[in-house]
């Protein structure tokens, strides 16, 4: 699926399939993967279970980053097969790097990633929002020539992404989401880790509810 524009810069979903774990425990998940340029550059964001599929996706473009929201390894374990494939830097939080340790003992990512740094593909430019919570290093990346934000597993179409497991914080997503992305144009499509799209302005009015409920 994808969403084009004008300028011929173009959004592309790829949905790959595989496991999560952590603290123990394992479980299925599809994840959304996000491709973002023209026909000739693109970059993705969270490159996840498929790296020939995703590969495949991308379809002889050139990749100029390999951006990830966070370092959870159903969104970071194919990515180091990846990276091999389209020779692209990986970029992470640093606050995350120790979760990338864990599925790649030795190894660091190729770029940290801080809040407002950017990174421009197809005319386009990508700006990173620390929104810390689901985990320490979590980044969503704000497009606002196309009015969209990919969230990662911060802000999900309902609530908060999980904050019940290691290294995550509920208070703490919860002034992310509030702070950082909920003050965005309420047009904005947010475009998540793991199912459907929404937008700021269809999750706003739930914020206190989350809260009230605690996740």
């Amino acid at each position: 699926m994808s969403a084009g524009s004008e300028t011929g810069l173009r959004i592309d979903q790829l949905v790959t399939s595989g496991t999560f774990s952590l603290d123990g425990g394992t479980w299925d998940v599809d994840n959304n993967v996000w491709i973002v340029g023209n026909d000739q550059e693109c970059v993705v964001i969270d490159p996840a279970h498929d790296a020939a599929a995703i590969a495949a996706a991308v379809a002889g473009r050139k990749v100029t980053a390999i951006l990830l929201t966070h370092g959870h390894d159903d969104h970071i374990a194919a990515v180091g097969e990846f990276r091999g494939l389209v020779n692209a830097p990986v970029y992470l939080n640093r606050e995350d790097w120790m979760l990338w340790d864990r599925v790649f003992p030795g190894t660091e990512p190729d770029q940290g990633i801080d809040d407002g740094d950017t990174l421009d593909v197809a005319g386009a430019r990508l700006v990173a929002l620390h929104t810390p919570g689901h985990s320490p290093g979590s980044v969503s990346f704000y497009l606002a020539a196309e009015g969209t934000v990919f969230t990662g597993d911060t802000l999900f179409q309902g609530g908060p992404g999980a904050t019940g497991r290691s290294f995550s914080d509920f208070p703490t997503i919860v002034e992310s989401i509030k702070s950082r992305l909920l003050t965005l144009p309420a047009d904005t499509v947010v475009r998540t880790g793991h199912g459907d799209s929404t937008s700021v302005g269809a999750e706003a009015p739930q914020l206190e509810e989350w809260i009230a409920r605690g996740h």
